[in-house]
């Protein structure tokens, strides 16, 4: 791969607690414990996966790698130092992938054999002496606190990652931030890969560029999602394939991999795949080219072909409990089988194609306009706001605007209209004329209820009263007689 070889990672990794390892140097500075090396090397980078005692002479078959192995020696015969069974015993550890023997002096031995210095210098096997006064158990309960703090750090890394790259997603430039960000967190550096495997966004700096674009192209020509390989300077490599079928990979080139990386990089993926799904998918292109074509001029009939349907349903909604965002108004458009989302101050309005009618969401309150073509859109979100008044000021899930037949079909639509504008003539030359009409259309639909009127409108009682006696004496009439009430919300269904 252009020069550049890569190893294939292990197909099974090995089989260690899926905990972060701890330093053994950290172990070594617990002041309480005493402990001393005095033998091995003392390489900082010597990591303990856990603690283990064990009195076996081969303890292998107990091991599962990376332990610190305690012993007291209980096992060590009388005659070892004359033959070789140090070096069998401490062969057999590192064999294992032990990571350091820690030796208890005392009660068996009062002090290490030299024999079991020299085995452990000659395989570079960390070799501990563990004083009398302190016991295997306050040593083991030491290793697992040290990695209970590490993993509590490494959930912290990890949690504080995941923020940064939601965050970056919601930016105006989304995939270079997401980008940006997982380099950042990992060290090293992370690349958006093409259906051809070119590099349409990166950043941070790596030397193994041409190694992990290899890994890119060679995981587009499989069947897997993730491909993991290490470059020949020790570079760790990975590629993540975004979305099904899509073409789109990541790829992650790091100095190390810690384990929370893998962890962060799949957030890191997800939301690439969202990012550039949107862009890919026939609906998103289709709804890009719409609001694109609404921008310069074209009317809504002219692109909702492109949104795939001829009539649609406008839908007013409003949460019970929990306050408004992007996140519940997303879920609510995937609940009611839409992705036309907007989200308002104050209420959610979702485009729904209709043909299906759509169900009460649990938590939200919702109201549903007779299903219109795109010229009648505007009607419809007034019908939908309406409806959605009704149904909070009814405490009822779902509301949705009359479309049965009644006294409207009897009426020739031009003759209705010049009597309602004629009716409501009066209060449309108001000042206050949309406040005026909203509030008694609200008023006769919840059939003169001062309370849920206000309510409904979200104002006070009074104000309900004062605006309603103001209607009455525009129209100079009497709101309480049930034939001046019909009249009048025949005229209002009208507008």
């Amino acid at each position: 791969m252009e020069g550049t070889s890569i190893v294939p990672e292990p197909a099974v990794p090995p089989a260690v607690p899926p905990t972060p390892p701890v330093p053994l140097a950290a172990l070594l500075a617990r002041e309480d414990l005493a402990l001393r090396q005095i033998a091995g090397p003392a390489d900082a980078g010597i990591v303990l996966h856990g603690a283990h005692t064990s009195e076996m002479a081969d303890p292998y078959p107990y091991l599962l790698g990376g332990e610190l192995l305690l012993t007291a020696g209980v096992h060590i015969p009388e005659a070892a130092g004359s033959g070789t069974y140090f070096e069998d015993y401490v062969s057999r550890i590192v064999a294992a992938g032990g990571a350091a023997l820690g030796f208890g002096v005392a009660p068996v031995h009062d002090t290490v054999p030299r024999a079991l210095v020299a085995a452990c210098e000659a395989y570079e096997l960390p070799l501990l002496e563990v004083p009398p006064q302190t016991t295997f158990s306050a040593v083991a309960r030491a290793v697992w606190q040290l990695m209970e703090r590490a993993r509590t750090a490494e959930l912290r890394r990890v949690t504080e990652a995941q923020q940064s790259l939601a965050a970056a997603a919601s930016r105006p430039d989304p995939v270079p931030s997401v980008l940006r960000q997982l380099a950042q967190r990992v060290g090293g550096r992370a690349v958006l890969y093409g259906p051809e495997g070119t590099e349409i966004a990166g950043a941070g700096r790596t030397s193994a560029d041409a190694a992990l674009a290899g890994l890119a192209r060679l995981l587009l020509t499989r069947a897997s999602v993730t491909a993991g390989d290490t470059a020949p300077d020790g570079t760790r490599l990975a590629a993540y394939a975004l979305g099904a079928g899509r073409g789109f990979v990541l790829g992650v080139a790091a100095p190390r991999r810690d384990p929370g990386d893998h962890t962060i990089a799949s957030v890191a993926a997800v939301l690439l795949s969202l990012l550039t799904g949107e862009h890919q998918s026939g609906s998103g292109a289709a709804r890009s080219s719409a609001l694109v074509r609404l921008l310069l001029g074209a009317a809504p009939a002219e692109v909702a072909p492109l949104l795939g349907g001829e009539r649609w349903l406008v839908v007013h909604a409003r949460p019970d409990t929990q306050a408004l965002d992007p996140v519940a108004a997303s879920a609510l458009g995937a609940g009611l089988g839409s992705p036309l989302v907007d989200l308002a101050p104050d209420v959610v309005r979702v485009l729904v194609p209709a043909g299906g009618a759509p169900l009460p969401q649990p938590g939200w309150t919702l109201g549903v306009s007779a299903d219109a073509a795109p010229a009648d859109w505007p009607a419809a979100d007034a019908q939908a706001a309406r409806a959605l008044a009704r149904a909070r000021a009814t405490r009822t899930a779902l509301v949705r605007h009359g479309s049965g037949a009644g006294l409207l079909d009897l009426v020739p639509d031009d003759e209705a209209r010049s009597h309602a504008r004629a009716l409501l003539a009066p209060i449309e030359a108001s000042a206050a004329s949309a406040a005026l009409l909203e509030t008694l259309r609200t008023w006769l639909s919840l059939h003169g209820s001062w309370d849920r009127t206000a309510v409904a409108l979200a104002v006070h009682r009074n104000t309900v009263r004062q605006r309603i006696a103001r209607c009455a004496a525009l129209l100079g009439t009497d709101l309480d007689d049930p034939d001046v009430r019909m009249e009048l919300w025949f005229s209002l269904k009208q507008q």
